[in-house]
C-alpha cells in the first residue's frame, strides 16, 4: 500500500454522514527526538521518558526512565505510535512525558476522539509496517503518518462506537489474558509430572497391581554381575553403592545408583582445531549441538548443522537412543537422539544399559535433576559442568518393566499438555482475529447505528464528519492566524524601540 492508499479492511463505500481524511487533517504528529543521554535517570527526576516499543504496555506505557532536557513533550491523551523497529505498535500517553526517536506522538484536533484514531491507526498497523525502509531496521517517517488515511464517523458516531469497542474488545482481552497464562501452567503441570514419575508417585497403583515384580536392587545386583565377569582383570569392575542417608525417600522397589551405572556415560568429541575448520561439515552425518538439544522438546529429530568424513574423523558418531546432556551454554538440558548423530564436547552422551535402564526414564529424570546441576556451574560468562559433577549424581532407579510403564503414563500425560498448548495456540489466534474482524466491523459502520439512521428515525439534524473536518479547519486557520498577528505585533514593538 502507497501512504495514499485505503486500507483494505475500509475499501467499500463508508457509511453515510462519515469522512476518509488523511490523518493529518484531524490530528498533529509530532516526531520523537531523543536528548542527551546524561540527561536520563531512574531517580524519577524529570518526566518519564519513552523510547519505543519496548515501553509498551497492554495500553499505555510503563516508565523506566525520567529524563530533564525535554526534546519532545508528548501529552496526556496523546497516542504513541512505534515508528522503528518495529513499526505499527500503539500506546496512549496517560501522563505529560518526553518521547524519544522511536517513538512519534499523534494529537487529535478538536473534538475527534483520541480513541477512535487510536483504533483506526491499529486497524492499519501492518499496512504502516509494510511502509518502513531501512536495510539495518524498518522506520517510518511523519509523511507517512500524516498521509494514511482514516475513516472518520460524525462525534456522536465515535462515541457510541468507542463505548462498544470497549465492551466488546475488553471480553477479547480477558480471554486473551486467560489464554498467556495457560504455557506457564502446562510448564508447571510437565515438571510435577517429571517430579511425580521419578519419585514413584506417578506409578504408585500401578505398584500395587504388580506385587511380584522383581525389585531394582536385585536387578543391579544381576547386572553388576554380569558386568564383573565381563570386565575382570580389565580394572574396570569398581563399583560404588549410593548413601542414602540424606536422599528422599522412595518406593521399596526401587533403589538408588549413581548416573554412569546406568550405562557407558562419555563427552562428545571434536578434536580439531580450529574447530570450525570449514572442511569439517556439510557432509551426511548430523551433528547436533547444544541448541538443537535444547530446542528439541526431549527428542532430536531436526539439526542445523552436519559432518563431513573429515568431521566424522575427529568426532564420534553416537547411536540413536543415546541420551544427549549439554554441560555448556545450557546447562543440563537433555533429549533422545532419534537417529545417529555426532557432537561436541559440550554435550554428553549416556548409552543406556538395555539390561538395566530406558533411555526415556533416563532422559526424564535429567530433566528433574536440571535445576541442582545447573547450580555447579560456574558465575561465568561461560557456565559449564563437567563429567565429575555427572558422575556423583544419584538417580532413584524402579524396576525395569515400571520405568516402561513410567514413560507410558509420562507420554500420555505429555501429549495432553501438548495438545492443550495447540488449542490455546489456535483460540489466541482466533482472538486476535476477532480483534480485527471487530475494528473492521466498526469502521465500516455495523457495530451501532450510523447518526444518519438515527438522526432520520428522529426526524433532526446532524454534524457529519465532513462539517466537524471544515470545523477543525477553520479553528487551525483562525489559530495560525492569531499566532502570525502576534509574532507581527511583536517585531512592531521590537522595531518601534530602536526609533
Amino acid at each position: 500500500m502507497s501512504s495514499r492508499q485505503r486500507p483494505a479492511e475500509f475499501s467499500g463505500e463508508i457509511p453515510e454522514g462519515w469522512a476518509e481524511p488523511y490523518l493529518v487533517e484531524c490530528a498533529d504528529v509530532i516526531m520523537g527526538q531523543s536528548p542527551p543521554g546524561n540527561t536520563y535517570n531512574q531517580e524519577r527526576d524529570g518526566l518519564p521518558f519513552f523510547q519505543g516499543k519496548a515501553d509498551f504496555g497492554a495500553m499505555y506505557p510503563v516508565p523506566r526512565k525520567w529524563c530533564t532536557d525535554p526534546r519532545r513533550i508528548a501529552e496526556p491523551g496523546d497516542i504513541l505510535m512505534s515508528v522503528r523497529a518495529p513499526v505499527g505498535p500503539t500506546n496512549v500517553a496517560d501522563v505529560r512525558c518526553i518521547i524519544g526517536r522511536g517513538l512519534a506522538a499523534i494529537r487529535p484536533l478538536g473534538d475527534v476522539r483520541e480513541q477512535i484514531i487510536l483504533y483506526a491507526v491499529r486497524m492499519q498497523e501492518k499496512e504502516l509496517a509494510d511502509l518502513g525502509t531501512g536495510s539495518t531496521f524498518t522506520a517510518i517517517n511523519r509523511s507517512v503518518i500524516e498521509e494514511a488515511r482514516i475513516p472518520l464517523p460524525p462525534l456522536a458516531e465515535q462515541e457510541r462506537i468507542v463505548a462498544k469497542l470497549e465492551e466488546v474488545l475488553a471480553r477479547v482481552n480477558n480471554a486473551r489474558e486467560r489464554l498467556a497464562k495457560v504455557p506457564a501452567i502446562l510448564k508447571r503441570f510437565r515438571q510435577s509430572v517429571l517430579a511425580a514419575a521419578c519419585s514413584g508417585r506417578l506409578t504408585a497403583d500401578w505398584r500395587e497391581q504388580h506385587p511380584d515384580l522383581e525389585a531394582a536392587k536385585l536387578l543391579l545386583e544381576r547386572v553388576r554381575a554380569t558386568r564383573r565377569e565381563t570386565l575382570r582383570g580389565t580394572g574396570g569392575e569398581s563399583q560404588r553403592d549410593v548413601d542414602p542417608t540424606l536422599l528422599p525417600d522412595i518406593p521399596e522397589t526401587w533403589t538408588w545408583v549413581f548416573l554412569p551405572e546406568l550405562g557407558e556415560l562419555n563427552r562428545g568429541k571434536s578434536r580439531h582445531r580450529p574447530r570450525n575448520a570449514s572442511h569439517l561439515f556439510g557432509g551426511p552425518y548430523p551433528f547436533i549441538q547444544t541448541g538443537d538439544v535444547a530446542q528439541s522438546g526431549g527428542r532430536i529429530t531436526c539439526h542445523q548443522q552436519s559432518y563431513s568424513e573429515a568431521g566424522l574423523a575427529q568426532s564420534r558418531l553416537w547411536p540413536a537412543g543415546t541420551v544427549c546432556i549439554t554441560i555448556a551454554a545450557n546447562i543440563a538440558d537433555s533429549a533422545i537422539l532419534t537417529y545417529p548423530a555426532c557432537f561436541p564436547d559440550s554435550v554428553v552422551g549416556i548409552i543406556a544399559d538395555p539390561d538395566l535402564c530406558t533411555a526415556e526414564y533416563v532422559e526424564f529424570f535429567i530433566r528433574t535433576a536440571r535445576d541442582d546441576l545447573s547450580q555447579f556451574a560456574p558465575a561465568t560468562a561461560q557456565k559449564n559442568i563437567n563429567v565429575a559433577i555427572l558422575g556423583e549424581v544419584a538417580v532413584p532407579l524402579p524396576p525395569f518393566l515400571e520405568q516402561r510403564e513410567i514413560a507410558c503414563r509420562t507420554d500420555h500425560l505429555f501429549s495432553l499438555a501438548k495438545t492443550i498448548e495447540e488449542r490455546v495456540a489456535k483460540a489466541t489466534i482466533r482472538a486476535d482475529k476477532l480483534t480485527q474482524s471487530t475494528l473492521a466491523r466498526a469502521f465500516r459502520g455495523e457495530l451501532v447505528p450510523t447518526e444518519a439512521e438515527l438522526a432520520r428515525a428522529e426526524d433532526r439534524s446532524y454534524e457529519s464528519a465532513a462539517e466537524l473536518l471544515e470545523r477543525i479547519r477553520l479553528s487551525r486557520e483562525s489559530n495560525s492566524n492569531s499566532k502570525h498577528a502576534c509574532r507581527s505585533n511583536t517585531r512592531k514593538r521590537s522595531q518601534a524601540s530602536y526609533k
